[in-house]
């Protein structure tokens, strides 16, 4: 493996809210600030993968960063503030903003996403960023959520992605949802989940239809999760530690020094 594409991997695993400390660990090992052009098209397949968001100059909401945005050149566009805007993917930054008018068949159908696919996300993420863009030559619709929760402070991080793919003419549904979550808090642990969701809807499904399949396909998935984690708490990491001591009697800790290992650790009598 060569050298660029041993430090893109480290660049495309990066966890959530943490691609600027990775670059930070990378330069300091190596000793070498002028990685970033070596390291554009990790960063670039990183931000495209991860869903990025960046608030646009002047105003007040994120955009999304996705291969389906993409218009080339470094250039991405949003249907909602109808604008496109050049993208730097090593300081994940949006300069040059430009008017942009969506050209499409289903443009209708893309708005009406937008504005039901908005009130869905904001009843169920603290904080989320979404898009819907046609590809495939505007035979099909790309669905795009991602909702991200960053708390360095607390040493964890974790991010929601969902992507489906409609197509108007078969109404057929298709995607992944992906949960990554790292907690580093004297180690690491990291959640990565991928669960792949599949619906037919019938041809020229409304926006609300659409989007209630994708609330019915979150929340299943949301809750299976939570099971999942109960039955983690309650049954393998439960079964990791001894909740008593062989003497099944919890330790008070103010008589510590009358148990024989209190003795041997102030150099008592031992038996």
């Amino acid at each position: 493996m060569s050298r660029t594409a041993a430090l893109s991997s480290f660049v495309e695993s990066a966890p959530p809210g943490e691609l600027t400390d990775v670059t930070k660990a990378i330069k300091s090992i190596l000793g070498d600030d002028s990685l970033h052009s070596e390291l554009t098209p990790a960063f670039e397949k990183y931000n495209e993968s991860q869903f990025a968001t960046v608030k646009l100059p002047g105003g007040s909401t994120e955009v999304l960063v996705s291969e389906h945005n993409r218009l080339g050149d470094g250039r991405y566009y949003d249907v909602e503030s109808q604008s496109s805007f050049e993208f730097d993917h090593s300081t994940q930054r949006a300069s040059n903003v430009q008017s942009y008018v969506l050209d499409s068949n289903h443009a209708d159908l893309v708005k009406s996403l937008v504005k039901s696919l908005s009130n869905h996300t904001s009843e169920h993420y603290p904080k989320s960023s979404l898009g819907v863009y046609p590809i495939e030559d505007d035979t099909q619709l790309a669905i795009l959520t991602v909702a991200n929760k960053y708390s360095p402070s607390n040493f964890w991080n974790g991010r929601w992605r969902s992507s489906y793919i409609y197509d108007p003419s078969s109404g057929s549904l298709t995607g992944s949802i992906k949960v990554d979550v790292h907690y580093y808090e004297d180690g690491n642990v990291r959640l990565l989940t991928n669960k792949n969701v599949s619906a037919s809807l019938g041809a020229n499904a409304t926006a609300t239809e659409i989007v209630r399949q994708i609330a019915v396909a979150e929340k299943k998935y949301q809750e299976d999760l939570n099971k999942a984690f109960a039955s983690l708490s309650e049954g393998a990491f439960k079964a990791l530690r001894r909740q008593l001591p062989i003497t099944r009697q919890k330790i008070e800790w103010e008589k510590i020094s009358g148990y024989r290992v209190g003795q041997d650790i102030g150099g008592g009598r031992s038996r």
